[in-house]
């Protein structure tokens, strides 16, 4: 069985209510991810994202 991968917690808050707080929002995630809408937002941010990181190259 594969090893979870440790992440690193530089907040105040406890890895278990970090948890919590992801298991309470993930499904909303995904369902957005899922969605046209969200799919087209996510494009949408990766060409800003591009376009910061080339104008930054130069």
């Amino acid at each position: 069985m594969p090893r979870k991968k440790k992440l690193i917690n530089n907040s105040d808050l406890p890895d278990h209510e970090i948890e919590a707080i992801a298991r309470c929002i993930y499904p909303d995630i995904l369902e957005l991810f899922e969605s046209e809408e969200g799919q087209k937002e996510f494009a949408e941010w990766k060409a800003r994202k591009a376009q910061e990181e080339k104008k930054n190259e130069q």
